[in-house]
């Protein structure tokens, strides 16, 4: 047997259905180039982006469109080298569609959700996001169905795609600039209010994760019912921490305010007795 013969042997036939020796190679090679592309793809995507600096979220979204075209142009070019052509495919999607009817509607929506993030870029790899009510994390991998978010306590989370897309989500990265935070304190009806004001500021100045620009200011809110109401603003990139850095100030202004007998009233409530 010689070596054509060896490559024409059939393994499996079966209607149009025909693997073969030869298209078994054939299959690994197209494989094996399919890779070598998508890693060149993104390797010259990487160099791209370190000589523009264009966002590293847009460059991995357009890669990952890419991807999955490249691979959905192979898996056809597979079908035709074992002789299923296109209108067999397209007969069997409609088959399998028919048959799972309703039961795959969610992943159909996690699928065209996932092409709208990618493609709109609304939300990028390395975006900082609140879900939900409390949930913050930084989104680590955008596919085509699912994102992965790894939250402050270090836990992965999957998100299917269609959450990015119909629920209302904070994304605290989206504009590139470091946003704005409020630390709320009341103190004593009789504090020098001038003095309050100094150690706010003096405490957001020293504060590691607190921006030097814009500058923190403080606001006298108002008169309360116990207390001489504040409000430090302050700007911070270090989104994930954020809420560690409040509480390192809020421990930095209980020792300025022992320090200079600078009291934080509890609530207080007058009780008359009727005899």
């Amino acid at each position: 047997m010689n070596v054509k013969e060896i490559l024409e042997f059939s393994i499996l036939k079966y209607k149009s259905l025909d693997i073969t020796v030869e298209s078994i190679v054939a299959i690994v090679i197209l494989n094996i180039l399919t890779r070598l592309i998508l890693y060149i793809l993104k390797k010259g995507l990487k160099n791209y982006q370190k000589r523009k600096s264009v966002d590293i979220g847009r460059i991995d979204a357009f890669y990952q469109l890419v991807k999955y075209v490249i691979w959905l142009f192979s898996i056809l070019i597979l079908f035709q080298l074992i002789g299923l052509g296109l209108t067999w495919l397209v007969a069997g999607s409609a088959a399998l569609l028919v048959g799972v009817g309703m039961g795959i509607q969610n992943i159909f929506n996690d699928i065209v959700s996932g092409v709208i993030v990618l493609f709109e870029g609304v939300v990028d790899k390395g975006d900082i996001l609140t879900i939900g009510d409390d949930m913050v994390g930084k989104v680590t991998q955008i596919n085509i169905r699912t994102s992965h978010i790894v939250t402050r306590n270090n836990i992965s989370v999957i998100v299917p795609n269609h959450r990015l897309v119909d629920e209302n989500i904070i994304n605290w990265s989206h504009n590139h600039k470091s946003p704005r935070f409020v630390l709320k304190v009341g103190v004593a009806y009789g504090s020098p209010t001038r003095k309050v004001k100094e150690i706010l500021l003096e405490v957001a100045h020293n504060q590691k994760g607190v921006d030097i620009t814009p500058e923190p200011f403080v606001r006298f809110k108002d008169f309360g019912d116990s207390s001489l109401d504040f409000e430090l603003y302050f700007w911070s990139s270090d989104i994930m921490a954020i809420e560690d850095v409040i509480s390192d100030m809020r421990f930095s202004i209980d020792d300025k305010f022992r320090e200079e007998s600078i009291a934080i009233p509890f609530p207080q409530r007058d009780i008359h007795i009727k005899q």
